[in-house]
């Protein structure tokens, strides 16, 4: 039994071939052939920009959600800020601001990396990374909100209570519910889980063609 930290590992595979087999607005679908423990294999996934997310947290410990319609699953669900790291040479804490902002008008004066994320390993090369917002104040931008966003509602809640929401089978959204759970467990923890917002994000280098270049 190994008695080093348990953590994923980046794989050195040889990729043979790389397919783009749909061109997409915000992500494409792609087809790789490589080499794996003595056999070729092909899969196609879908090959992502990747994403960041926000938990803001009042003074009071309320995260603020918001109500969204999602057309792929048929919900308006309740999810924290998020949005897609598709702005060149954005970093992650940039982007995160940027979606506070767009999303909820609100700035932080205090930020930190909560979790990072692989959302759907098996079939995307997303990569979602989840920060702690706080100190949080009015800011006023120029973004107009429309398509979906259009129809955003914001509500404050309770963590405990979005927690119970998540167990109960209430609220769906993995995002949301991964936050919410990580930021109980670090709040439980005296917050010393929290990272640099600004650490390297490597998880980030296999979005969207890279891969294939």
């Amino acid at each position: 039994m190994s008695n080093e930290p348990l953590a994923d590992e980046r794989a050195d595979v040889r990729v043979l071939s790389s397919e783009l087999l749909v061109q997409g607005h915000v992500w494409d679908v792609r087809r790789d052939r490589f080499e794996f423990a003595g056999s070729e294999l092909v899969r196609d996934y879908q090959d992502h920009t990747g994403a960041v997310a926000v938990l803001a947290l009042d003074a009071d410990d309320r995260v603020l959600l918001i109500r969204q319609y999602r057309h792929a699953i048929g919900y308006r669900d309740w999810e924290i800020p998020a949005g897609l790291m598709d702005v060149a040479g954005e970093s992650g804490l940039a982007g995160a601001r940027r979606e506070l902002a767009e999303e909820a008008d609100l700035s932080a004066d205090r930020w930190d990396l909560l979790l990072d994320l692989f959302l759907s390993p098996g079939g995307t090369s997303e990569a979602m990374r989840i920060f702690l917002a706080r100190d949080l104040g009015p800011v006023e931008h120029e973004y107009v909100r429309s398509e979906e966003e259009a129809e955003l509602v914001p509500r404050w809640v309770p963590l405990e209570e979005v927690v119970e929401a998540v167990l109960d089978g209430r609220v769906h959204n993995a995002v949301t519910a991964n936050a919410v759970l990580a930021a109980l467990a670090a709040r439980e923890r005296g917050w010393r889980t929290l990272r640099d917002p600004e650490s390297p994000w490597t998880a980030r280098e296999a979005a969207r063609g890279e891969r294939s270049k």
